[in-house]
């Protein structure tokens, strides 16, 4: 017998109050899974950088997928949105290849001639195998010891499209920015004046905190998106020391350290202004230099949202992890500021934000947190009194910060970013208040916006 999805009674969790089942008071919430592991619902919002978006940034590189047609259509699609269509090739399996036990060869002569049908060969090709090698135990070892014997002057990245092991382990993004650190070999030379970050899908922008430190002490940053060829992003390897920003890289760059045998520090999207200036004094000391002097970016901050608080008042706001990867972060400095913060969209709390959550739960605990693939969600698009309570009448203005909250609060009055775009530190925080300030004057499109995937990347929807 068919039942309607979340409306069985043993789906809904006893554990789990507040309305709909899928949004809970902060207060009531349990650490670090505040909603249970049920059916999920994917909604229209695609912001996200995929591993389409995140295998275009490397020069030079020819990506293969070795699929079935149901599951390709997804990156087809990102690859034909990014105007990218000459770097990209795929493997179509059928059903004959999985029973009749040659995977292997299929895969390894799938990917062959599609390299010698190239009018050019590329220095570097990132191979994505799929579930289906998982389940009937592929060699992916000789698939690899292959096309290097027959392509000797390829480099291979070792990557996997499989979701379906992103409940456990490494997901497919961890994958494959750890894949695209692996040709970074070490060098007999070091450029002392050069720090390079990696393992980011944004541009670290040139006002950033971090830049204007590393530039002020006569330090030039190398990115992956300033090269225009595979040799030159390999001599970023030569770097003094090695920065990331994002926690899905960070696997990948503590394998380069080990590798490399080079300094390594993770410098996430801080929200907090005491945590901003610790990871700034660890970098000036990491570089030996004086720890900077912050009290006139507190200042600049914090007149920033004093002017943002002046014309947003207390409209009520939203945040979601989509747009920034700090949301309980923001959350409470927004608070602290001012603001009145109503709900958070994410669907587990992360470690990085434990202090911050007990903060919220003391001081906030009516602020509500809802998932964001709940399946109770599919039927909860506009209804702000199921996210904001009293606080979402209709025909009131909200403001949403990234594109989730943007299409569950159904308000064209939002904050269109995703991953911090590439700000960071006091500077990050100012120039958000600033776009704060234009989403609460001008409405965007949310119906068109919001679909479309890796905001940021070149895109023809």
């Amino acid at each position: 017998m068919l039942i309607r999805a979340g409306e069985r009674e043993s789906l809904r969790s006893p554990d789990v109050p507040g309305p709909e089942g899928c949004v809970i008071p902060i207060g009531e919430t349990a650490w670090p899974s505040p909603f249970p592991n049920e059916l999920e619902f994917n909604a229209p919002v695609h912001g996200s950088w995929n591993i389409v978006h995140i295998g275009m940034l490397m020069p030079e590189c020819h990506q293969i997928y070795v699929c079935a047609d149901n599951c390709m259509r997804g990156v087809i699609m990102t690859a034909a949105e990014m105007r990218e269509e000459e770097r990209f090739h795929f493997v179509l399996l059928e059903e004959e290849d999985i029973y009749e036990g040659n995977l292997e060869d299929v895969t390894i002569e799938g990917i062959s001639d599609c390299l010698e049908r190239l009018p050019e060969r590329p220095p570097c090709v990132m191979v994505f195998l799929v579930c289906l090698h998982h389940f009937v135990g592929t060699n992916a070892g000789r698939v690899y010891e292959e096309l290097e014997k027959r392509f000797p002057d390829i480099c291979f990245l070792r990557c996997w499209m499989d979701p379906v092991m992103q409940k456990r382990g490494l997901t497919p993004d961890q994958k494959a920015r750890k894949a695209m650190l692996d040709p970074l070999e070490p060098l007999p030379f070091t450029v002392e004046d050069r720090v390079a970050v990696l393992g980011d899908n944004r541009r670290l922008e040139e006002s950033s905190d971090i830049c204007r430190l590393l530039s002020g002490a006569g330090f030039s940053v190398g990115q992956i998106m300033d090269c225009r060829t595979f040799a030159k992003y390999r001599e970023l390897a030569g770097s003094r020391l090695f920065i990331t920003r994002s926690y899905m890289g960070l696997y990948g760059m503590k394998g380069l350290k080990k590798r490399l045998g080079r300094p390594l520090l993770y410098m996430p999207p801080a929200m907090g202004y005491d945590e901003i200036d610790s990871l700034l004094g660890a970098l000036a000391g990491a570089l030996s230099l004086p720890a900077p002097d912050t009290a006139p970016l507190r200042e600049r901050a914090d007149r920033a949202l004093a002017h943002a608080l002046e014309k947003i008042g207390r409209t009520p706001i939203a945040i979601d992890v989509l747009g920034v990867p700090r949301p309980l972060g923001l959350a409470r400095l927004l608070t602290e500021h001012g603001f009145r913060v109503s709900c958070v969209f994410l669907d587990a709390f992360s470690e990085e934000e434990k202090e911050d959550y007990e903060w919220l739960k003391d001081r906030l605990p009516s602020l509500r947190i809802s998932a964001t693939v709940h399946v109770r969600l599919r039927r909860l698009h506009g209804r702000r009194e199921v996210f904001l309570g009293e606080e979402g009448r209709e025909g009131d203005k909200v403001l949403a910060i990234g594109p989730k909250a943007a299409f569950f609060l159904d308000t064209g009055h939002f904050v269109n970013l995703v991953e911090m775009n590439g700000m960071w530190g006091y500077d990050g925080i100012i120039r958000l208040a600033g776009l704060m300030e234009e989403a609460f004057d001008f409405e965007k499109d949310t119906r068109d916006l919001v679909p479309r995937k890796g905001l940021g990347c070149v895109s023809c929807v």
